[in-house]
């Protein structure tokens, strides 16, 4: 293999960034696929034997530089999803998909793990290799290795075609996000706004080469219009641009081109027949078969009894916010794009303070020196900046090493918002860690958020759910950069059941409450002040505002997904919009227009991995909780013994065993839900 002609092939230390182009995508992939397809056919040879050392360790060695080539294809669409990055994404998406499809379905390497299974030798390996071949079985069955030969060839059609509708889904939702622009050209329909965000929209207007100021979709310029604009017409305008993106309304906003709904409705068709074929009564079931959660019934009844308790609360939160729009801001018929916008009057009217006053004291460079001082305090290693190639000017690199020196793991950053770069934030990996001929290969993250960047010589400042967010992904990043596996299937977030892999994520945004964490992590950015004592006591008091509205509003989208994928016909009569007005009417308080489109942007279940998973932030969000409390009750969010304990019991394991042994380990009992209703203010006085 020629790797001095096609960076993606160099595998020998950190992606190179700096050399990668659209151009070596074809040709790499097509190589290593190749040398995949040609490993499988040596491995599954009646002459090799079903070991560990011939079979198992040498398939997942073997198959890592695909994975870690493609990895890094699928990163640059996701940061840099500019025509011709899509186009060499899109080019060998379905050549992928058909590989693992085939890897999925090949009986020969069934046959091989199963015969590793029944072995002598099954006894002897460590606890890592051990599930990594029970995990095998299981997803092999899952990926329909057991399926009668003939209907193999349109098992694979089915993961084909759903693996390209999920990048359809995600283009079209871009494309309708980018594609809308609210120009105002007369300064005094602004009132309201920060400063901030004016000379944001002021800034992009002129890269536009247009007069005024220019509102998009994207959240840093969405979220302050519908918050902080006094005019009740943009923001409606905004809303409805934002609740009809890839939809089927040809307003001028979207277009059907990029109408999400026909591809919804294929991809829960062929995930309802792809369960069937698996000998599942539906997708729900086949989404739980690998999770901690057993059934959908289980999980439904979950988030029924959890809407059950937060629904009073919720309804309390609506009945105040429509008191105070009509009492104190005139508003009689409030509407939904009212609601953020009262809801911030309100929080300012009750705690008297606002988000853009909190948003001054945490700028950019105090934020990521406090979050690192919080991963150093407890689980005692060292963050420093590192030098890497990276794909935008944005990105920043790290490394996290022992106190005596030695590397850990390495992470990237990148932290703005950029036309070319999907929603949202999340982790990702670059490099797993294993132990090899040579030591351990230590991991490597991608860290991803959609923050403002800075505006003129002022550092960014992020609003304290940013800072949520940013804590919550660096969680991600410490899950798989923590971690002490040797083998890839069970190293760092690998062979974690889904509804748990939001635990060390959740359990990090804790810290964004504590009082000595934000002394140390705020700035004022024109003071350079830290965060006053009673700005931070109204804030704590201001914590479950509305906490009620947003857990059933939580509640709403799991339950429609998880309904979607074990009741909903999609060849019957009723539509995803009827499915989703019925979850509505049992749980939520704020209604929604009949015109309002979410399931059409709900890229968690159609356009990534959360399909009938979507519960799984809820349920994480219970151990997440509880895993808090020990540190409440060791009364220091820095104990070293129970950080220790946590590190040892939860982050370090990986999926070397199932989530709730390791959750049981850590607390010395199974989870319970008493911590999330007390965290969130919803316990009956």
């Amino acid at each position: 293999m020629n790797t001095a002609n096609n960076p993606l092939l160099d595998f020998s230390d950190l992606p190179r960034f700096d050399l990668i182009q659209p151009e070596h995508v074809k040709p790499a992939i097509t190589q290593l696929l190749a040398d995949g397809r040609a490993l499988i056919s040596r491995l599954t040879d009646d002459a090799t034997p079903a070991t560990w050392a011939d079979f198992s360790g040498a398939l997942s060695e073997g198959l890592e530089g695909f994975g870690r080539a493609w990895g890094v294809v699928g990163h640059l669409h996701s940061v840099n999803d500019i025509p011709v990055w899509r186009e060499a994404y899109n080019e060998m998406l379905p050549e992928v998909s058909r590989f693992y499809s085939e890897l999925g379905q090949n009986l020969k390497l069934f046959d091989k793990y199963r015969a590793l299974k029944k072995s002598d030798e099954y006894s002897r390996l460590t606890t890592e290799q051990q599930k990594i071949v029970d995990n095998e079985i299981r997803d092999f069955r899952l990926g329909g290795a057991e399926l009668p030969e003939d209907q193999k060839p349109r098992f694979q059609a089915i993961m084909e075609e759903l693996s390209q509708l999920a990048a359809k889904f995600s283009e079209n939702l871009l494309d309708a996000t980018n594609a809308f622009a609210e120009i105002v050209t007369d300064e005094a329909l602004l009132a309201g706004l920060p400063d901030d965000v004016k000379q944001a929209a002021r800034l992009n207007a002129e890269k536009a080469g247009i007069e005024g100021w220019k509102f998009t979709l994207h959240a840093p310029s969405y979220g302050p219009v519908m918050q902080y604009a006094e005019n009740r017409a943009l923001r409606a305008r905004m809303y409805r641009a934002y609740a009809t993106r890839a939809a089927e309304f040809n307003d001028g906003a979207s277009k059907p081109a990029w109408d999400n709904t026909p591809i919804m409705n294929r991809i829960l068709e062929l995930r309802e027949e792809d369960a069937k074929m698996l000998g599942f009564a539906n997708f729900a079931e086949v989404s739980l078969y690998p999770k901690m959660a057993d059934t959908p019934a289980q999980v439904l009844t979950f988030l029924r009894d959890m809407a059950a308790k937060a629904k009073p609360f919720a309804e309390r939160d609506m009945a105040e916010l429509l008191a105070f729009a009509r009492e104190e801001l005139g508003i009689a018929d409030f509407q939904p794009w009212d609601a953020a916008y009262v809801s911030e009057k309100l929080m300012q009217a009750r705690y008297a303070f606002s988000e853009q006053e909190v948003k001054q004291y945490f700028t950019e460079p105090k934020v990521v020196a406090g979050l690192f001082k919080v991963i150093e305090s407890l689980f005692g290693v060292q963050v420093k900046p590192d030098n890497a190639p990276v794909w935008s000017e944005d990105a920043r690199f790290y490394r996290i090493e022992t106190p005596a020196g030695d590397l850990v793991g390495q992470f990237y950053m990148d932290l703005y918002a950029r036309e070319t770069k999907r929603g949202g934030a999340w982790m990702d990996e670059a490099r797993s860690r294993k132990r090899t001929t040579a030591g351990i290969q230590t991991p490597i993250a991608y860290l991803n958020c959609n923050f403002a960047r800075p505006v003129g010589n002022k550092p960014a400042t992020f609003t304290h759910d940013e800072v949520i967010t940013l804590f919550h992904e660096a969680g991600h990043g410490l899950h798989h950069l923590l971690t002490r596996g040797e083998e890839l299937g069970v190293s760092g977030i690998h062979g974690v059941e889904w509804d748990a892999v939001e635990l060390p994520s959740q359990f990090m945004e804790n810290y964004c409450w504590e009082w000595e964490v934000l002394q140390g992590m705020t700035s004022h950015v024109d003071t350079g002040a830290a965060l006053p004592r009673t700005l931070y006591d109204k804030m704590l008091a201001a914590k479950n505002f509305q906490s009620g509205m947003m857990t059933v509003r939580q509640l709403e989208f799991s339950i429609f997904d998880m309904r979607l994928h074990c009741e909903f016909d999609p060849k019957g009569q009723s539509t995803v919009m009827d499915l989703i007005q019925e979850v509505r009417r049992e749980v939520a308080v704020l209604m929604p227009p009949e015109w309002h489109r979410f399931p059409n942007s709900f890229s968690h279940i159609f356009g990534g991995g959360y399909a009938a998973g979507y519960y799984s932030y809820k349920w994480a969000e219970v151990l997440s909780a509880d895993a808090y409390a020990a540190f409440e009750e060791a009364g220091n969010p820095f104990d070293a013994t129970v950080g220790q304990r946590y590190l040892d019991e939860i982050l370090s394991r990986g999926g070397s065993r199932p989530a709730l042994d390791n959750f049981k380990a850590f607390r010395g009992r199974e989870p319970s839900p008493d911590a999330l209703l007390r965290h969130s203010g919803m316990v009956a006085a």
